[in-house]
C-alpha cells in the first residue's frame, strides 16, 4: 500500500491520486498534476497540498480561484467554516493534533476547496486523516468514487478521530471517580481534572463552529454534491452533535468530581481545626491554673507541704473530667 511516506514531497504536493470512479485510484506527480484534465467522464483528481510551501499560491490563482478565496485557503484563519462559490465548494474543518506532544485541544486545520473534479485539500501541520482516506484509495477495494465521497470519507474519519480523544477522556473521568484517593494525591487529581476541563473547553470551542460548517455543506453544496453525500454529511452532524453532548457531559462530571475532591479535603481541614480547638479548649484553663500556681512570690499556698503536688493533679483531672462531661453534653464531639 502506497502513502508516498518514504519521498520527498515534490514542491508543495504531499500526494495526488486520480480517482477512477471505482473506488481506486492512481498516483501521479506534481508536474502531471499541474497540467491535469480529465480524459473520460467521471474522472477526479485529488490533491493534497502543504499549504505553508512555495507555489501554492500561484497554482489555486491559476485555477481561476478568486484572490479572497486563495488568501483564505492559505491563511491560518482556521475557523472551521463553509460556503459555496459557483460551482465550487470551500471548507475549513479542524481535527484533534495527534502528532507527538501535543494535547487534545490542540487543534490542527485542513482546508478544502473542490468543483466536482478537482478536489484540493490544504494543511500546514501534518494531519493523519487524509492518509486513512488515501489507504482506502490504495487498497483498491471500497475508496471513494468521486469528489463529493471524498468529502464525506475525509469528513468522516476526521470526525471519527475526534470520537477517540473524548471516548479517551470520559474513561479517564470514569478512572478518577473509582480511585480512592487519598490527601497525598488529591493535587495530582485536581491538576488531572483541570487538565481535562481544558481539553473539553477546547475541543468544543472548535467542534460547535464545525457543526455549523458542516450543515452549511448539507444545504449550500453544488449538485454535483450528490443526494447520498447530503446523506453521509447528515450522519456526520448527528454524529458530531452527539459528541457534543458527550463533552458537555464530561465537562459537567469533571467539574462535579473536582467539587467533591475540594469538599472533601476543606472538610477534612476543618475536622482537623475543629479537634485542634477542642484541644486547646482542654488544656486552657489547666494552662492558667498551672501558670498561676507557677507564679514565684511570696504567699503561694502548699509550697512547705508534701501534698500539694497531689492536690494539684487530682484538681487538673476534675477539670478536664467535668470539661468531656460539658462537652458531650453540649455534642462538641
Amino acid at each position: 500500500m502506497n502513502f508516498d511516506q518514504n519521498k520527498e514531497p515534490e514542491g508543495p504536493l504531499l500526494f495526488a491520486r486520480v480517482l477512477d470512479g471505482k473506488g481506486a485510484g492512481r498516483a501521479i506527480d506534481w508536474q502531471a498534476a499541474r497540467g491535469w484534465a480529465p480524459e473520460r467522464p467521471g474522472e477526479v483528481i485529488w490533491l493534497h497540498l502543504c499549504r505553508n510551501c512555495e507555489g501554492v499560491t500561484d497554482y489555486l490563482e491559476g485555477l481561476g480561484i478568486p484572490e479572497p478565496t486563495v488568501e483564505l485557503l492559505v491563511s491560518d484563519r482556521t475557523r472551521p467554516r463553509a460556503f459555496r462559490e459557483g460551482n465550487a465548494l470551500v471548507v475549513t474543518l479542524r481535527g484533534i493534533n495527534f502528532n507527538p506532544g501535543a494535547e487534545p485541544e490542540d487543534m490542527v486545520s485542513m482546508q478544502m476547496w473542490c468543483d466536482g473534479t478537482r478536489l484540493i485539500t490544504l494543511r500546514k501541520q501534518p494531519l493523519q486523516t487524509p492518509r486513512e482516506v488515501l489507504a482506502m484509495i490504495d487498497g483498491r477495494d471500497h475508496g471513494p468514487t468521486d469528489c463529493g465521497a471524498l468529502i464525506t470519507e475525509l469528513t468522516e474519519a476526521m470526525i471519527n478521530r475526534m470520537s477517540h480523544a473524548i471516548i479517551d477522556m470520559n474513561e479517564h473521568i470514569d478512572l478518577l471517580e473509582e480511585r480512592d484517593i487519598e490527601d497525598d494525591d488529591t493535587d495530582e487529581v485536581l491538576g488531572q481534572i483541570s487538565v481535562i476541563r481544558r481539553n473539553c473547553l477546547g475541543l468544543k470551542r472548535h467542534m460547535g463552529p464545525q457543526h455549523e460548517a458542516l450543515e452549511t455543506i448539507s444545504r449550500q453544496a453544488p449538485a454535483w454534491f450528490e443526494d447520498h453525500d447530503r446523506r453521509e454529511i447528515s450522519e456526520s452532524i448527528d454524529r458530531l452533535r452527539r459528541y457534543l453532548d458527550d463533552l458537555d457531559i464530561s465537562k459537567e462530571s469533571a467539574v462535579v468530581l473536582q467539587d467533591e475532591i475540594r469538599a472533601r479535603s476543606v472538610a477534612g481541614s476543618e475536622r482537623a481545626t475543629y479537634m485542634l480547638t477542642i484541644v486547646a479548649g482542654i488544656f486552657l484553663p489547666l494552662g492558667f491554673l498551672t501558670g498561676l500556681l507557677g507564679v514565684n512570690v511570696g504567699g503561694m499556698p502548699g509550697m512547705n507541704s508534701a501534698d500539694a503536688f497531689w492536690i494539684v493533679t487530682g484538681l487538673c483531672g476534675a477539670i478536664v473530667a467535668v470539661q468531656l462531661l460539658l462537652f458531650w453534653k453540649w455534642r462538641w464531639f
